[in-house]
């Protein structure tokens, strides 16, 4: 497996510091509102990565936090006349939910940094003691040209650096590159004791300090979207290093940047997209297919075409698995056909253990779900084509099954898997089952395949008016009827 490690700028082997263990941290969101598709990329990336992770037998520890302490929640509380624990409690659960909702796991452990107050006022203390830190009227920042490798990460030097655009300018400071670690209580804002006085941690501090808590210095892989670079994982990588005089993380990894329409998202253009709001209208596989068809790195470009390319892309697989599953579970009706060429039994079984080597390649080259998803489209279609001729012995049951569990397995693994489709048969088809055949079926599975055995009679014998009647009684009750070579299936869309 190789990784590519924003540190180096380069692919290196992986090897865990502890056999068979991952130690992982995602920086999390500040919890002030709902989050963005451009979020939901990053989250939804490093969830495939663990995934992934987990699949090739490591033990993964995976740690994400929640900043739930910050300017963006206080100004907003200030702005809707509430407290800052009132906003930040409401966006966490929006957050969890929509993570849940998108198919990312939960973390391992999700600390909120204003439960670990505690622990960074301990390592601010320490940074002070040993020259890294220094207190100015409350406030304490970092002292940046204390650690002579700042910049290491983001390649820029501090010599090139000028206070600015993210680097708070404050006349009080020793030099406008230091940062605040913890920063003095405003009227009415929330604050906590420390020696410096009540305040507040800086956003800086808190990553540093959770990610040591949780998982150790060094730890394996620390993530987070590319726009964390500099200054925010500069600064956890100064603070922590300065503090502990250990290498912080061993790998670092970033994901791209999402456009929409080949334009970057912001609410001045009018093109910034809420996940809530996505997933109103758009299947949550359907969004994850869309950004893995991109290499994580990358950027990537959202749009209503392309949303749509992915839901045709979506169906075409799920269409594909529920009619190799129909034809396994009616293997008893099925026959030959007079399809002259068609993929074999064995050639089928050669194509998913090419699958299954195309796909280990490619998530192991630093994660590359989009040649992933390519073997897997790759089978689908000799699936297609073997299920052309219908399932006639043993064998042909044995790939088609082999070819299934493939499939939904690597798809399971990218997050996407096809259990939500499963949905009750509505009741009235008992009353149709009566209506149209006078059979009396105990359930509507029952009643389904009485009306399907039924409509298959009446073609034989050319009543066409009560075959069309079961379509269309079928239909009406939000069923699919497809004809196939191995006889007639059905589907339930509710």
């Amino acid at each position: 497996m190789r990784i590519y490690n924003t540190m180096t700028r380069r692919k290196e082997e992986f090897e865990p510091l502890v056999a068979g263990q991952v130690s992982m941290y995602v920086c999390g969101p500040t919890v002030y509102n709902y989050i963005h598709i451009g979020n939901a990329r990053t989250f939804i990336s490093f969830d495939v990565i663990r995934r992934y992770l987990i699949a090739s037998g490591y033990d993964v520890r995976f740690i994400s936090n929640i900043t739930d302490v910050d300017d963006k929640i206080i100004n907003r509380a200030n702005e809707e006349g509430r407290t800052a624990a009132e906003v930040a409690s409401e966006y966490t659960a929006a957050f969890e939910k929509a993570m849940a909702d998108v198919g990312v796991m939960p973390p391992t452990v999700r600390p909120k940094a204003t439960e670990e107050i505690g622990s960074m006022i301990d390592v601010i203390a320490r940074l002070i003691e040993k020259g890294h830190a220094y207190p100015v009227d409350g406030d304490v920042y970092f002292k940046v040209r204390s650690f002579p490798s700042y910049g290491k990460l983001s390649g820029r030097q501090p010599d090139d650096m000028r206070a600015g655009a993210r680097i708070e300018v404050d006349e009080r400071k020793d030099d406008p590159l230091d940062f605040a670690l913890w920063k003095a209580a405003k009227p009415g804002e929330p604050a906590w004791d420390s020696p410096w006085g009540k305040g507040r941690p800086g956003w800086h501090i808190e990553c540093s300090c959770m990610s040591e808590k949780y998982l150790g210095m060094p730890f394996d892989i620390h993530g987070g979207g590319a726009d964390l670079i500099f200054p925010h994982h500069e600064n956890e990588i100064a603070q922590a290093e300065a503090c502990f005089d250990e290498t912080f993380a061993r790998i670092w990894m970033h994901g791209g940047m999402l456009l929409i329409d080949k334009e970057k998202m912001s609410k001045s253009l009018n093109n910034f997209l809420l996940l809530k709001d996505v997933l109103e209208q758009v299947d949550y596989r359907v969004l994850r297919l869309l950004m893995l068809q991109t290499h994580y790195r990358s950027p990537l470009d959202y749009s209503r075409e392309r949303i749509d390319d992915a839901a045709t892309s979506f169906e075409r697989l799920r269409s594909t698995i529920r009619n190799a599953q129909w034809a396994i579970d009616n293997v008893d009706i099925s026959c030959e056909s007079d399809v002259e060429e068609y993929v074999s039994a064995e050639a089928l079984e050669e194509r998913i253990a090419q699958t299954q080597t195309e796909f280990k390649a490619s998530m192991d080259d630093d994660f590359n779900t989009a040649g992933a998803l390519g073997s897997i489209f790759s089978l689908i279609g000799s699936v297609n084509t073997f299920l052309m001729h219908g399932l006639s012995n043993d064998a042909d049951v044995a790939a088609a099954r082999h070819a299934v569990e493939t499939v939904t397995g690597f798809m399971g693994t990218l997050g996407i898997d096809f259990a939500d489709d499963d949905k009750s048969y509505p009741a009235e088809l008992v009353d149709l089952a009566r209506e149209l055949l006078g059979s009396d079926a105990d359930t509507p599975e029952q009643a389904v395949d009485l009306l399907l055995a039924g409509r298959a009679e009446a073609r034989a014998t050319k009543d066409w008016g009560t075959a069309d009647a079961i379509r269309d009684g079928l239909s009406g009750l939000g069923f699919v009827i497809e004809d196939t070579a191995s006889g007639a299936r059905v589907h339930y869309e509710g």
